[in-house]
Parts: structure tokens; sequence; C-alpha cells
């Protein structure tokens, strides 16, 4: 099982630079930055974590670009957004950052995508919440042909362009692994839908292996899909060895345990523990 780090990039935490080299250098395989491009004022949306949202929600730092600064400083470390907000995000630009992201880094990019919860935030970008899920479903669809094909198009609902060049493409072919987010069902049958991976979060759904097993088996059986083509990676993963070690004992390739958008002070230490824990198992 890969183990990486889930984390909101702000001003006020670890420099990501720092955060990109401490990873690497005690073993990580990735890191996964948060996006939200803004928190409406007038937001009634609930946060599906609890009665408060936290304020690195308010803060964090744009993913693409802080990714690519990451990417300057390592060599092993996977880049990847957890997630990216694509139904606020134009298909044909967010296909450019990813592509120039995963050409800078060597093909080091993982595309972890999600329709989000913010319903006001969404909104402003003129998406209809109500149709968010067929608008991401479209939106990927166009970047994967963008990446893909020489010459580009794409013909739905949402998204409309006609034949085109995008370069350059990225190094991953036919393109870099894309990992969707939410809770089961419906986020599990989007990811076997169109992704190459599940990224769900933990405390959100059961960090239980044979469940998430199951769960897997049962949507790629229903999807006509091989379960070994879409991975499960736990968000915000608890950092318990006997949970770890249940996750990989039923085949759940990936966990990514939670840093707070924390000093360097604190960060590191707790780094340090995370690696200490996985060296243990």
């Amino acid at each position: 099982m890969h183990f990486g780090v889930a984390f909101f990039p702000t001003d006020y935490a670890i420099s990501p630079i720092e955060l990109a080299t401490a990873l690497e250098d005690r073993g990580f395989e990735s890191i996964w930055l948060a996006e939200h491009s803004h928190i409406p004022a007038s937001r009634e949306s609930p946060w599906p974590g609890g009665a408060e949202l936290p304020q690195m929600y308010y803060d964090t730092l744009d993913p693409f670009v802080t990714l690519g600064a990451m990417a300057g400083v390592t060599s092993t470390l996977k880049l990847g957004t957890g997630i990216a907000l694509v139904v606020q995000r134009d298909p044909i630009h967010t296909a450019k950052e990813v592509a120039s992201l995963d050409v800078l880094s060597g093909g080091r990019a993982l595309v972890g995508v999600g329709a989000g919860w913010n319903r006001e935030e969404m909104s402003d970008h003129g998406t209809d919440p109500e149709r968010r899920f067929g608008l991401m479903r479209e939106r990927i669809e166009a970047m994967k042909a963008l990446w893909a094909d020489e010459v580009a198009e794409y013909r739905g609902d949402y998204v409309d362009f006609g034949p085109t060049y995008q370069n350059p493409k990225p190094v991953q072919r036919p393109h870099p692994p894309i990992h969707v987010g939410g809770v089961a069902p419906g986020g599990l049958r989007r990811a076997v839908a169109y992704g190459n991976g599940w990224i769900p979060i933990g405390g959100r759904t059961p960090v239980d292996g044979a469940t998430l097993s199951s769960l897997r088996a049962e949507a790629c059986a229903e999807a006509g899909r091989d379960p070994g083509e879409v991975e499960i990676s736990i968000y915000n993963a608890p950092a318990d060895r006997t949970v770890l070690d249940d996750l990989a004992e039923h085949g759940i390739e990936r966990a990514a345990l939670n840093l707070p958008s924390v000093s360097r002070e604190e960060a590191l230490p707790l780094l340090d523990a995370f690696a200490q824990l996985i060296a243990s198992r």
C-alpha cells in the first residue's frame, strides 16, 4: 500500500516547498492538495464534516500553482489534487494545467476530481448545483480527449468544442490517473464509470478494508470493469496501525494521512510520527 499526505496549503502553514522535500526525504509516495476558489459570505450549504467550516477552507492556495512549485524541488513525489473542483473550472484550461504539471514533473501528476459540496461557491462560477454531476462527467471526458487525441473534439450537453489542438500532451499516456471523490454509492459509481480510482474521505465512508473491497467489486461487476482497474485511495485515512494493516490486507492501494495546516515546527514532528508508524508495519 502507498502512503501519501492530504493537505490544505495556506500562507500560514508549512511552506509547500519545504513540505515537498520533507515528504520525499521520509519516503512518502504522494501529496494531495485541496481546492476552494473562494467561500461565499452568504454560504448556506452545510459542510459535510461538521457544524463549523475550518479556517483553512477560506485560505487555501491554488493547487496547481502549488504543485508546480513542489514539483521543482522533488524527483519522486507524486503530485495530486485532492480534490480539484472541476465543476468550477474551465476544462480546456484545466487540461492544459494538468498536462503542464505532468510534463514539468516528469510524469508525476495525479488528478483527484470532485463536484464539491458548497452550492454557493459553484453557483458563483455559473454552475447549476443540480446538474453538477453530469457537468463533471462531461468536463472529465473532454479533458481526456484533449490529453489523448492529436486533434480533439467533444460534443456534449455542457461541453462543446470542435476539432482542436492542445499541446503538450501529458507524459503519462493516455493521461494521468483520474481519482474521483465522493461517498458511496454515487461517488464510487462515478469513479468506476470514468475514473482510474476512487478517493473517499475517511469518516464519511467506512474505513474498513473488507467493506471497501466488497463495494468496489460490486460496482465494477455492475459496470463490467475489472476491480484491478480502479484504485482506492483513502483521503484523511486514520493514523492507526490496525486500520492501515486492515486496508492493506484487503488490497486498498493508498492511504493519505491528514496533515493539518500548521507551521513547520508542528508539521515536521507529525510527519516523523507518520513515517515511524508506516515503517513499523
